[in-house]
């Protein structure tokens, strides 16, 4: 057996259920025992890279523990990074189970089969939910059941609330038309409320986590920055390496695990589409971006170094450039989110007028003209050039808004798709559509309710992570750099003609009985003088404030909206900036004082 072979063999069923069923859920074409192995090469690897790393740094002492952490975190990292991705598909996945369920109940109103009803949910949804449900569909096609109660189930773990919703809308089927319409309410109702109570589960639960990360990994590591200067006063000299290893490796892989946990604990996240670079309104901006990011943030270094400090142009060109970079690259995307919102925003207005008039007879392409007419905005610009080419180029509704050229297709809504299905059936239907598609119109005001209700119930946690990513951390971080140094020029300035006056020159962590300028025997520089001088110590932090600009941003968007790219993008390009700025005024502030 050759050695590939052996390990495969060793490595047989150590996958366990959970990352088996993470792995097939996402669709991907690896065993689950592959991972496990490429989890302990890993493992292996990332170990022996800190364990020289660190020896290198600070010594062996630190280096053994180093690498052992560094070992089994990668380990780990990779065994469970396919669950994670999975609960975060999942979460956005679930964020459309109102609107699936509403689709059900909307075709069982027109026509009291599951079977029909299950279809067409399926075929007008998109995302794993859909698919979930459309996968179930067909594998029943043959069978005497619609496929509702095994997707029911599939998802219930997740999702208890679907199971109660699945089984009142089979009881439907079957109920009498008097009490079918209520049967179909609590359904829906049931969707609606276990989201409702997910979420403000999930807000209380959370308050504490968020709590202990800004403590832990903001507030206490920014504090310590002071204490440099009183533990080289007292003869205990903080190394380059431990200093480093602590605020660029450790704290930001805690962080990062901690932001990766809280966010796989989020029931339900209502994410917005996902815009693809082929949309006709996304141009490829990628080297436009980084000529950008390169411009601005050469020329924001050159300010900073000249007015604020030279040490300070590395920190400024990253933090600067980079976010300008994002801004650039993602403010396309994020203009096309914005037009998808301004359309989801009047589409249940024109579900109202299109309803009322269809109950009253009117034909359903009339409808649609009238309803652009009667609408404002964009979304009545839509419904307005759907009628016109409805009567142009006499069309059906679907081919109206969703044919070659209309208006409704560089909108990627799943929304407004499936109100163009709906109205398609209305117009096979007739008039008896009417009241169905008023029936949309509430739900499409609830579903929009529940979002709403969603992010107020989240703003206290996700406000203060936005803030104290691109405002709280970098001020104290500017402020606490600038209190290091000057108490260390007090204790430097104390000790006779060789201490060093100005904030760039003065070197903090130097012991006590040394000099800021070299050791008194021998006239050379010390390693802690060359290791923790100010501009190392600024950068250092400075680092670290552009971290938790990067991590606390992404980890308040993905609480909020779901882990989309687009507004990750956009808004961790708005906090760089931001955090530089402010670390850079509250550097330069603070050491006036000091």
């Amino acid at each position: 057996m050759s050695d590939a072979g052996a390990a495969n063999a060793a490595n047989d069923g150590d996958a366990s259920d959970e990352l088996r069923r993470a792995v097939a859920f996402l669709g991907w074409d690896v065993a689950p025992d592959r991972i496990v192995a490429v989890g302990y090469r890993g493992g292996l690897v990332a170990g022996g890279v800190v364990a020289v790393v660190a020896g290198v740094a600070a010594g062996a002492t630190v280096a053994v523990p180093a690498a052992l952490v560094a070992a089994l975190g990668a380990v780990h990292a990779v065994h469970r990074g396919p669950v994670w991705l999975a609960s975060l598909r999942r979460t956005r996945a679930l964020g459309a189970a109102p609107g699936l369920v509403g689709r059900l109940v909307l075709r069982m109103r027109l026509d009291p089969s599951t079977e029909r009803a299950v279809q067409f949910a399926a075929r007008t949804g998109t995302g794993p939910l859909a698919d979930a449900l459309a996968r179930r569909e067909r594998g029943s096609a043959n069978g005497p059941t619609s496929g509702l109660q095994a997707f029911a189930r599939e998802w219930r773990p997740w999702f208890p609330a679907i199971d109660r919703a699945a089984a009142l809308i089979r009881t439907a089927a079957t109920a009498p038309p008097e009490r079918r319409g209520r049967c179909l309410d609590r359904a829906l109702d049931a969707t609606l409320s276990g989201t409702t109570d997910r979420l403000a589960a999930f807000v209380g639960d959370v308050q504490g986590p968020v709590s202990a990360l800004y403590a832990f990994g903001v507030l206490l590591p920014l504090a310590l920055i002071a204490l440099l200067p009183a533990g080289a006063a007292t003869g205990v000299a903080v190394g380059p390496g431990l200093v480093a290893g602590m605020y660029l490796v450790a704290l930001p892989a805690g962080l990062l695990a901690a932001s990766a946990w809280l966010l796989s604990r989020r029931p339900v996240a209502f994410a917005p589409p996902s815009i693809d670079g082929d949309h006709p309104d996304v141009p490829d901006r990628r080297r436009l971006a980084l000529g950008a990011g390169l411009a601005v943030g050469i020329v924001a270094a050159a300010v900073a170094a000249r007015v604020v400090a030279s040490w300070t142009w590395p920190v400024t060109g990253v933090g600067v450039g980079l976010g300008v970079a994002l801004i650039v690259f993602s403010r396309p995307r994020r203009s096309v989110l914005a037009d998808v919102r301004e359309v989801e925003r009047g589409l249940p207005d024109a579900m109202t007028v299109i309803g009322g008039d269809v109950a009253e007879g009117v034909a359903v392409e009339t409808a649609v003209a009238n309803a652009g007419d009667r609408i404002g905005g964009a979304t009545g610009e839509v419904f307005e050039r759907a009628g016109r080419r409805s009567d142009t180029l006499r069309v059906g509704v679907r081919e109206a808004f969703l044919g070659r050229g209309g208006p409704a297709v560089p909108v990627p809504s799943p929304r407004l798709n499936g109100a163009i299905v709906l109205l398609a059936v209305a117009a096979r239907e007739g008039r008896p559509a009417g009241d169905i598609l008023l029936e949309l119109a509430d739900q499409l005001e609830a579903l929009r309710d529940l979002e709403r209700d969603a992010r107020r119930q989240l703003a206290t946690v996700t406000g203060t992570l936005a803030n104290t990513a691109a405002v709280f951390a970098p001020l104290v971080g500017g402020a606490t750099v600038a209190l290091a140094t000057g108490v260390d020029a007090v204790d430097v300035g104390g000790l006779g003609a060789g201490a060093t006056a100005g904030a760039d020159a003065v070197g903090v962590g130097v012991p006590s009985g040394e000099s800021a300028s070299g050791d008194p025997q021998t006239g050379r520089a010390t390693d802690g003088e060359r290791a923790l001088a100010v501009p190392i110590l600024g950068r250092i932090v400075g680092t670290y404030v552009l971290v938790l600009s990067v991590l606390l941003t992404g980890l308040a968007t993905g609480l909020e909206r779901g882990f989309d790219r687009t507004l990750v993008a956009y808004r961790v390009g708005i906090a760089l900036p931001t955090a530089t700025a402010t670390y850079l005024v509250a550097f330069a502030g603070a050491r006036l004082l000091f």
